[in-house]
């Protein structure tokens, strides 16, 4: 189990310093958005369905019970998005602006969602529970997509902040395997997949001109998800 921890924790910490250490533009871009994300998207679809994965599943089973529950993963998906509110009430200086933030946020949310999502049904893999739909791991592609954003917006004003989102999305993938939602090759592909896409979105910076608060500090928004993955979005005006 201490492997498995460490094992995605160390893949998911390699995007950050990458991008932390990587000055030259678009040697960071070719480093993080293919290199990695490639290689867990890959490596997911190498272990699927392998005997790999199942022995590990059968020694997670073994070491907590295929009856172990935590849900600690149906919240810590999105702490990320916390932990951003938190930091824009705080005043802690991000590289966009609230709205461009919630912007990037919900695009490349609404992007992976799709992928995922469309990947799950057209492939249609069993769950280590019996469910449906495994492949690839929809609440580990949604940290990690949380994560990426909150890394993107803080990793040059507060690392702290920038890393805390991929230690909850750690959590999430781990979460999900020790739960017996999911196999280890759809928490990797699910990560992939956002890391990928979030780094496509901040590159590309879709409407990216389209600001209508940008003139008023007064006004705040702030996007909310719940529990369901229903969107949503909370306006704050400082008197």
């Amino acid at each position: 189990m201490k492997k498995i921890l460490l094992l995605i924790l160390w893949l998911g910490m390699q995007n950050v310093a990458q991008a932390q250490y990587k000055k030259d533009t678009v040697q960071e871009l070719s480093t993080v958005r293919y290199v990695l994300p490639s290689a867990l998207i890959f490596s997911g679809i190498a272990l699927n369905n392998g005997l790999a994965e199942q022995k590990l599943k059968e020694n997670i089973n073994k070491a907590v019970g295929e009856d172990y529950s935590f849900p600690i993963d149906d919240y810590a998906q999105f702490a990320p998005i916390a932990i951003m509110g938190i930091a824009n009430l705080a005043r802690v200086e991000a590289r966009n602006h609230w709205f461009d933030q919630a912007k990037y946020l919900m695009i490349s949310n609404v992007l992976v969602s799709g992928i995922t999502h469309g990947l799950k049904r057209t492939i249609q893999k069993t769950r280590p529970n019996g469910g449906n739909y495994a492949f690839p791991s929809g609440h580990t592609s949604f940290a990690f997509t949380n994560a990426m954003v909150l890394y993107k917006e803080y990793q040059n004003t507060s690392p702290f902040i920038a890393y805390s989102g991929f230690t909850t999305a750690t959590t999430t993938g781990v979460f999900r395997m020790l739960n017996n939602k999911h196999w280890l090759s759809d928490v990797l592909a699910g990560a992939g997949i956002a890391i990928f896409v979030t780094e496509l979105v901040y590159h590309i910076e879709p409407l990216n001109n389209f600001n209508p608060f940008i003139k008023n500090e007064k006004l705040s928004f702030f996007p909310s998800v719940s529990i369901g993955q229903q969107y949503g979005a909370t306006l704050v005006y400082k008197l």
